[in-house]
Parts: C-alpha cells; structure tokens; sequence
C-alpha cells in the first residue's frame, strides 16, 4: 500500500492505525516517510474501532480508508480528485481490480452503475443482502466530513459496508468506469482465514438493512414499508 502511495501524482497522507501490534513492527520506508503518521492502539480493537479512532488523526479534505495488504493504481488519488474538485459531489468511487500472486488481474465491476448519483441510491443497487454489495467500499474517495458522519459500523468484519452505505447516503457522488483499487488476494488475507465465512452473512444483513433505514430516514420516511 505505501509502494503505491509514493506512485501518486498528487498530495497525500496517511494515518496508520496499529491495531495492537507494537511501533516497532512498522516498516522502515513507513516509519521514515514525514507523510505517515501512526496510531499505536494499546491493545487489538478490530478493523472498524481501529479506523474510527485514525479518523480523528486524519487532516485532509478527503479519506479514503484502505487494507495494507492492497494497493492503488498510480493514478487513482488524481482521476477520483479532480473529479471531487471540479464538480463539487461528496465522494468519487471506481471499478477495483483483484490482483492474483501471478500479478495478474481482474476486473471488477460493482453493481452501481457509472455516473452521478444523488444521495441514498447507491443502496438501491443492493437488491437482498445475499446479492453483490452495490460498491467497493475502498475505491470511496469522499470529504473527510462525509467519513465521519458516516463511521464503520461495530461489525468485527464487514464493517466498510456501513461505511459506504452511510457515505453514499449522505451525499451525491460519481462512479467513474475505471479501477481505482486493486484488492490482492492471498492466503493471508482476512478473508480468507479459517470461520470468516460464519459471519459474513449476518454483516451483509445488517449493512443491507443499515442502509436501507438511513435512506429512508434521511427521505422522510420514504422506502420504509419497502419489502
């Protein structure tokens, strides 16, 4: 994740939350690199806890949250900025990619498609939560006040479906028909350990039902007598 940072046309930071797991163990370019800044939790506390607590760390205009394991392509801070700037929206998302150990990689399109979307209808590319999630939560670039209105919901995985719900609902954003994310897959990826599958559909449905409450909340009402 830093290798592809330091490939990115345009200014940026980070905020490391270590969920944890001692300073010590940080890399030597991260630890070295004036545009990285840690958050040394004093005992594991989970992905979305984690993420919560950098938020308040975070200085930039805009956040985007993301797994150290994955990967930016060189221009997805650029395409997804220019965007945000130019058309004033509260977040710009893209297609990811999933890279395989050959280096190769496929392409991901989510369900939402291409273009503007007003506030709550990414949801609506959510059709049951067995279904596809409607967007790739780390391909969000959003306004930083976005990020916080909207946190990980308390969800031990799947919390960045919460994430991306409550971002999407809370303003209009842009999908752009390119991949800004390349999610690697390896044995050592979280989910792929062993039992992560036991929960992964009681998250989906409670970040299924999360946003489609939000939306209607945020609508006066709208959508709640939805089947």
């Amino acid at each position: 994740m830093h290798a592809s940072l330091t490939r990115q046309s345009v200014p940026w930071e980070a905020v490391i939350a270590l969920d944890g797991a001692s300073p010590d163990r940080l890399p030597a370019p991260l630890a070295q690199d004036p545009r990285v800044r840690t958050l040394a939790l004093p005992r594991a506390v989970g992905a979305a806890c984690a993420r919560n607590l950098a938020l308040a760390h975070v200085r930039t205009s805009y956040t985007n949250w993301a797994d150290d394991d994955d990967l930016f392509p060189d221009d997805a801070m650029a395409v997804r900025l220019n965007i945000l700037e130019s058309t004033r929206v509260g977040w710009c998302a893209g297609w990811s990619e999933d890279q395989h150990p050959d280096g190769s990689t496929t392409l991901w399109r989510c369900p939402t498609p291409p273009g503007r979307h007003e506030a709550g209808d990414v949801w609506t590319y959510w059709k049951s939560p067995a279904d596809t999630i409607p967007i790739g939560p780390t391909t969000i670039l959003a306004r930083t006040d976005l990020v916080r209105a909207a946190p990980m919901g308390g969800l031990v995985q799947g919390e960045d479906y919460c994430a991306a719900l409550g971002v999407t609902a809370l303003g209009p954003g842009i999908l752009l028909p390119v991949p800004v994310y390349r999610y690697r897959k390896w044995d050592g990826q979280m989910t792929a350990q062993v039992g992560y599958d036991r929960l992964e559909a009681a998250a989906r449905e409670h970040a299924w039902a999360y946003g489609r409450s939000l939306r209607a909340v945020l609508r006066g009402g709208e959508g709640l007598v939805r089947a």
